[in-house]
């Protein structure tokens, strides 16, 4: 039910997601929704997004002494990736939650995922060869940007969005690390 909640945040928002169609896409009966989640539908999108984020963190995993270009590279191939498998139907649960949640809590946590998302890139982009402060920059400019590109492929159905904001990322990423050399 977790995984299915998050297919659907991702391909149909949080207002699209209910537990009808989470139980239909999963094949679960109705009871056990209830049983597991007592709380209710913040109670299971909560555990969503515990389960997008540790995919991401799987997901992610550049290899020991990658350069801050190769860390920024693997993180919007991830997402290049995710626009192909699903024929541009899915996107970002975080950013599916974060426009259309009202709760303190689910705006809590997603923000508690996007720094740790920035943390993360920063501290690889740190180790990669820039300096700390324009790793941070460029961590929450890439996160941004390709969230952005990730939208703008969806509504034209076509990765030329995607690899247009890719391109300029790499190439600003490029020149950081020759200011920094």
């Amino acid at each position: 039910m977790v995984a299915g909640a998050a297919r659907l945040l991702a391909e149909r928002g949080l207002q699209a997601t209910s537990f009808s169609e989470i139980l239909e896409v999963t094949s679960s009966p109705r009871g056990s929704v209830y049983h597991h989640f007592p709380g209710g539908k913040e109670q299971l999108v909560k555990a969503a997004l515990d389960l997008v984020s540790a995919r991401m963190g799987a997901a992610f995993s550049p290899e020991p002494g990658a350069t801050a270009e190769e860390v920024g590279a693997l993180f919007l191939d991830a997402w290049r990736n995710i626009l192909k498998r699903f024929r541009f139907t899915t996107g970002c649960a975080v950013v599916a939650v974060t426009v259309s949640t009202k709760s303190p809590e689910l705006l809590g946590q997603v923000g508690a995922i996007f720094r740790a998302w920035r943390g993360r890139l920063t501290d690889l982009f740190v180790q990669g060869g820039l300096e700390p402060k324009a790793a941070a920059r460029f961590a929450v400019t890439l996160i941004a940007a390709s969230e952005g590109a990730v939208v703008l492929s969806r509504a034209e159905q076509s990765l030329e969005p995607f690899d247009l904001v890719a391109d300029e990322l790499l190439a600003q990423m490029r020149a950081l690390a020759r200011n920094r050399s």
